[in-house]
């Protein structure tokens, strides 16, 4: 094998973020190298078969959502986009405490009230507990890059005590949102980056949610990889990246872990941060603040538990419990419910996200099978007579890396101020909370880097609409209306619900 390579540009990391880089490039007639250090592709969206039931097991369940267009076009570029099964007539997720449900259900009511009914309906929370969460919303909807960099510094839960939000819809809805979508606590997570997840959330009315109803990384790495190599591409597996080769200011290329040598016109860094400091210049990390501010990137370690059952516990496809500090799960999923193609004899396939699992830190496989069974039994009865058959406790160092206080500034752009080194990866500034979206964007956004800005590949969220957009729009003229607007709405959601028949 050759000691040296030239290409026009090297792609370090085969998860979503490389893989759509290295699409978007060859797809512009570009030679690409895309080097991935693991046995498979997909980053931490990958998937396996286990190897007893032959079903497919993810590093960790997944959500798709509709508005998720830069995924969509990744997704139809390399002509993947039927492999999602959707959540049926609006239901974004059933929330469980004990036995108790309430399904959060799209009323058809304009942005931001189109949950209105379904807060209602909780037996914990009130129409005064919605009421103390208008400030927020108010905010949120008018909330632009700049404001989220200034609440950036502030906890959220500092932030949420002094808008005036009540306990209790801090307990409900604050405390799980923080911990589902953000995969922190509420304590320590930047007021900012909950606000902006927020402001989409009551902008956005019809959100569908989906599921992968195979193998998550079968979804998109096998065919992104067959369209890298369809064009000018290759893409290396089992191939660390000991350096990144540098002339003065300059990248240009990689040595890789073997030592063999790739130069390269641009290096695109499609990893974490963490992993990115292990590669960079020492010279790039004192004369950039950019690379010295890598730094305060800290990863959330979470652990996904996979349980086959020997019977059929529920038809639900996806549920979550409602916020207690001395839980462990977070989210359920029957995957069964999903897909039905292994070996095994049809009973539920469980799977759980334990997220920022430092409570579990402590605890064997089999204690945190345990404890799981008995969270699921709170909900299903059933799963406490079931039998496990089989079972996988899948420990991940790093889910996203967490958004503290004060993380949101030191999101990098993708262009560097060293020439010829690009940076893609769910933490760069895409303007959206760390996830599958915010990967695939930072991909598309680093190939118009090294494409110099010769073709637009990156797609913008479909703006607010409903009153929402009128915040948005109007901010002066929302302020002065919206919250007597918001009290009647409230009002005759309440008073509906009131007065339904049994």
């Amino acid at each position: 094998m050759e000691r040296e390579s030239h290409v026009d540009a090297l792609v370090i990391g085969g998860g979503l973020a490389g893989l759509t880089c290295a699409v978007g490039l060859v797809g512009e007639g570009m030679e690409v190298i895309l080097v991935e250090r693991d046995a498979m592709l997909g980053g931490r969206s990958r998937s396996w078969i286990d190897p007893v039931t032959g079903d497919p097991v993810h590093v960790g369940p997944h959500i798709f959502l509709d508005e998720y267009p830069n995924m969509w076009r990744l997704l139809e570029t390399i002509g993947s986009d039927g492999h999602i099964s959707w959540q049926p007539d609006g239901l974004f997720v059933t929330m469980v405490k004990g036995r108790e449900r309430t399904e959060m259900r799209d009323a058809g009511w304009p942005p931001p009230y189109h949950f209105v009914p379904s807060l209602l309906q909780a037996s914990n929370v009130r129409l005064r507990d919605l009421v103390s969460n208008w400030p927020v919303t108010s905010l949120a909807m008018r909330l632009d890059e700049d404001g989220v960099k200034r609440l950036d510094e502030e906890s959220a839960l500092a932030f949420l005590r002094r808008m005036g939000v009540s306990e209790s819809f801090i307990d409900w809805y604050w405390r799980f949102t923080a911990l589902a979508i953000m995969n922190v606590p509420l304590e320590v997570c930047s007021a900012g980056a909950l606000l902006r997840f927020y402001k989409f959330q009551v902008g956005h009315a019809g959100i569908r949610v989906g599921f992968a109803n195979t193998g998550l990384g079968d979804v998109f790495a096998p065919q992104a990889r067959a369209t890298i190599e369809a064009g000018k591409g290759q893409v290396w597996l089992e191939t660390g990246v000991r350096r990144i080769l540098a002339e003065g200011d300059s990248a240009t290329g990689v040595e890789l872990a073997d030592g063999r040598k790739v130069h390269a016109r641009y290096v695109v860094a499609a990893t974490t941060p963490m992993a990115l400091r292990e590669i960079l210049p020492r010279p790039w990390v004192d004369r950039h603040r950019v690379f010295a501010d890598l730094v305060h990137f800290h990863p959330v370690p979470y652990i996904s538990v996979y349980l086959w059952f020997d019977r059929r516990l529920t038809d639900l496809t996806f549920w979550a419990r409602s916020y207690d500090p001395n839980d462990l799960n977070t989210d359920f999923y029957d995957l069964r419910n999903l897909y039905d193609g292994g070996s095994g004899d049809g009973g539920s396939l469980i799977a759980t996200n334990i997220i920022w699992c430092h409570r579990a830190a402590a605890l064997d496989d089999e204690q945190v099978v345990a404890e799981t069974v008995r969270e699921l039994s709170e909900f299903l009865p059933e799963a406490a007579e079931a039998k496990v058959v089989h079972q996988v406790v899948s420990r991940i160092p790093m889910a996203i890396h967490a958004p503290f206080p004060g993380t949101e500034r030191n999101r990098p752009s993708p262009r560097t101020p060293v020439h010829g080194l690009v940076l893609a990866g769910d933490w760069v500034q895409t303007g959206f909370p760390s996830s599958m979206e915010s990967a695939v964007r930072s991909g598309w956004l680093a190939a118009e880097a090294v494409l110099e800005d010769r073709t637009s590949l990156a797609l913008e969220h479909r703006p607010a609409h409903g009153l929402a957009g009128m915040y948005e729009r109007l901010p002066a003229a929302a302020t002065a209306y919206g919250p007597a607007v918001a009290l009647r709405m409230l009002g005759r959601a309440h008073r509906r619900l009131r007065h339904r028949p049994e």
